[in-house]
């Protein structure tokens, strides 16, 4: 008996021992797979193609390849059953007859507009960058009927055209070139310019740099209900203080790229609104009162089928937005509403009109949620189209008919978004839509008359499903990509789970994830690594679908890597949640990261304390030197990337937003400015900034740098010359990049257990 429980006690031994060689290895093939995947994709997904949903929200527009002819086609496919109607065939996307050069064969199409009879189509190619985004390029509209195709502009300097879109009517078509505006008769093939005055410094029908950063504002002009007029925005960059990148790389003596860029608390471009006749004539500006270089115009539309605009105003310190409303051709500028906050208001890009024009949507924080309203097109009234202690994310679509609007929320985690669906002149009661029983992040680009929407699923540890929906039921009518092939490819490579989890800072819980090293032992205690981000803009724990090979492949090292959301991060847990951090950005940010840190580590003991590194992008790379200087015993290593490093160097729109003028708050700026606590480095700090980089501009980085040299504390640098601000230009940047990062942790922050 003896001698059979000895047997079976080796047996036993040996399975085991067998079973641990087999994990091992099972671990080293992830590691060696992450390797080599290390800078891009964990796993390759299908995607659906983008969905450009027609008016009539039951088909949507895809450009194919015909099987027959092989070239391409633009065609029309029914959201039910998917069945196909050929809108432009081959033979109407001929550019060159000789040579039988068709659009896409060499040029690709950005953009495909309509117009409103769909019997004319624009399509827009060739284009170039302005800023961050391909505006501008070349345009040529076919007419259906006649299979004349043309380019609009000839004559204009090629890919400068902005904008272009048809008149109600679709007999003109209207677009800016060299910051003026031109109307283009599509009769007679000619065009004139109905602005002039456009230069360097006044610019018509677009906008400057700030304003396309912050406000998202990049088309600047609009036709009116009769197709009569144009309204359009003009700004006057004279006075804005210019900056210049110094490009090193390209000749052999440097070229500059100058450009405006007001910075916290100095002077703004003068905004203002105006129409003109399209046929050309004297501007009408519209006498909207204010400093033009100190209130801020971010909105501007025409209300449906009239001459009346629309106009949203706020002041510089965006504590209020004012709602004005014109008539062309008449005096009757006024203001019928107004928002307001202690702390700021956003720009309202929810409006939706409803009942022929009597009342329209509107987002508000006014309650301490983010909710929606039904406001009375006087202003007088204003009623809730959502109640409750949660906030409405996004809106998603509005189907006046059935009385129904759709927006996204998460009343119970604020890591996870679903849909959910209220009545527009119902009781604020809403209704989850969603299938409670996905949890993670759902996304739906939904038809104009919310029949019909492509859906998105995944979360953290589910790979994007795709399927088409119909509504209001919400239920699926058939799979557009299942990525099933890459869901097993992803489980099969055994990485860590990305584990959520609450960390406390005093009284205040915050949400977090966690990856664990793969050669994980609880009894040992491992190091970190905390990516963060912190600023208002954006949050970073959240339950969705990544794809980065890049976090598994720090935990395949060794490390545990650990994100946090601290105040003020853009999450769903209401107004005091996010405004709180009002003149404070980058003091509660980096006190939450340091108290989660450690409250993590208590929690869960195999967390090493001496070995905590941190490091983030832009916002994130602001928090990550505040968190080294600040509280240089909690973070040991550091690697800092593309920041801000004093708040006065960043954009007067975005940094006053949350910070007021540096005039009016100098101890603010002061105190959440890293430069300003240089002399409380005691760790390992790596810097890393393109200089090419036109939003945070690498001034941060030398006058960071200064400081630092002026305290005789020591430091690592890297510079990307001409890099932007996702510093990714150039071949082989990004992985130089990753893998300059990888060895500055492996030297700095010794991985694995111990």
């Amino acid at each position: 008996m003896k001698n059979l429980s000895k047997s079976l006690l080796i047996l036993i031994y040996i399975l085991i021992m067998c079973n641990g060689v087999a994990f091992a290895q099972k671990k080293t093939d992830t590691a060696k797979f992450l390797q080599s995947r290390a800078y891009g994709s964990i796993v390759y997904l299908s995607y659906a193609r983008h969905i450009e949903w027609m008016p009539d929200g039951e088909h949507y527009l895809q450009v194919n390849i015909n099987d027959e002819t092989g070239k391409p086609e633009v065609a029309v496919y029914s959201a039910k059953d998917e069945s196909k109607t050929v809108l432009i065939p081959s033979r109407q996307l001929v550019v060159n007859k000789e040579n039988e050069e068709y659009f896409f064969d060499q040029k690709p199409v950005m953009d495909i507009i309509f117009s409103d009879d769909q019997e004319k189509v624009l399509f827009f190619t060739n284009t170039k960058k302005v800023w961050r985004y391909h505006t501008r390029g070349d345009y040529w509209v076919l007419n259906r009927k006649s299979s004349e195709l043309y380019q609009l502009g000839k004559g204009l300097p090629e890919s400068s055209l902005m904008f272009a879109k048809f008149s109600p009517d679709a007999s003109k078509v209207a677009y800016v070139s060299k910051n003026n505006i031109y109307v283009e008769d599509l009769a007679t093939k000619t065009y004139k310019a109905i602005t002039t005055d456009g230069n360097d410094t006044i610019v018509n029908g677009t906008f400057d740099w700030v304003y396309e950063e912050e406000f998202d504002c990049r088309d600047g002009f609009r036709w009116s209900g009769d197709g009569q007029y144009i309204a359009y925005w003009q700004s006057n960059t004279s006075g804005t203080g210019w900056f210049d990148i110094i490009n090193n790389v390209d000749s052999i003596y440097p070229t500059v790229q100058h450009f405006p860029y007001p910075k916290a608390g100095t002077t703004n471009s003068a905004v203002k609104i105006g129409y003109v006749r399209a046929d050309g004539g004297t501007t009408t500006w519209l006498p909207i009162p204010g400093d033009e270089r100190n209130n801020y115009l971010p909105r501007m539309e025409f209300i449906p089928g009239t001459n009346k605009l629309f106009i949203q105003q706020m002041d510089r310190p965006q504590h209020t937005n004012k709602v004005w409303t014109a008539t062309i051709g008449q005096q009757d500028l006024k203001t019928i509403f107004e928002d307001s906050d202690s702390a700021w208001v956003e720009t309202n890009d929810n409006v939706k009109w409803l009942k022929g024009n009597k009342f329209f949507t509107w987002m508000s924080e006014r309650d301490g949620w983010r909710h929606l309203y039904r406001v009375s097109a006087d202003g007088k009234q204003m009623s809730c189209i959502t109640k409750g202690d949660f906030d409405v994310i996004r809106l998603v679509g509005m189907n006046e008919k059935s009385g129904d609007i759709y927006f996204i929320a998460s009343p119970d985690n604020a890591t996870q978004r679903y849909l959910y669906r209220a009545k527009l002149f119902g009781n604020g009661m809403c209704e989850l839509v969603s299938d409670a029983n996905q949890k993670g992040q759902h996304s739906y680009n939904m038809s104009p008359t919310c029949t019909w929407a492509v859906h998105t699923f995944s979360n953290a540890h589910t790979v994007p499903q795709i399927d088409m929906q119909s509504f209001p039921s919400g239920k699926s009518v058939r799979t557009l990509v299942d990525n099933s092939k890459a869901q097993k490819e992803f489980d099969e490579i055994g990485v860590s789970a990305k584990e959520f989890v609450k960390v406390k800072s005093g009284d205040l819980m915050l949400d977090a994830w966690m990856i664990k090293p793969f050669n994980f032992y609880a009894s040992k205690k491992s190091p970190v690594i905390i990516d963060v981000y912190g600023e208002p803009a954006n949050s970073t724990v959240q339950d969705v679908w990544s794809g980065s090979t890049w976090h598994q492949y720090l935990a395949s090292l060794g490390y545990i890597v650990v994100s946090i959301d601290n105040r003020g991060a853009a999450a769903p847990r209401g107004r005091e949640w996010r405004k709180c951090i009002y003149g404070e950005v980058g003091t509660f940010a980096s006190e939450d990261q340091a108290n989660g840190i450690l409250d993590l580590a208590k929690q869960y003991p195999f967390i090493d304390t001496e070995r905590i590194g941190i490091t983030g992008w832009s916002g994130g790379g602001s928090q990550t030197l505040n968190c080294m200087f600040r509280y240089p015993k909690v973070f040991k290593t550091g690697i800092a990337v593309a920041f801000v490093a004093d708040q006065r160097l960043y954009d007067t729109i975005y940094q006053e937003r949350y910070m007021n003028t540096p005039q009016n708050n100098p101890e603010g700026y002061a105190k959440g400015s890293p430069i300003s606590y240089v002399d409380g480095l005691e760790g390992n700090l790596f810097l890393i900034h393109g200089t090419g980089d036109d939003n945070v501009h690498y001034q941060n980085c030398e006058m960071l740098v200064n400081k630092l040299i002026e305290e005789g504390k020591m430091f690592y640098q890297v510079s990307y010359p001409m890099r932007s601000h996702s510093i990714s230009e150039g071949e082989g940047t990004t992985r130089h990049l990753r893998k300059t990062m990888e060895n500055f942790w492996l030297k700095f922050l010794p991985a694995g257990g111990r």
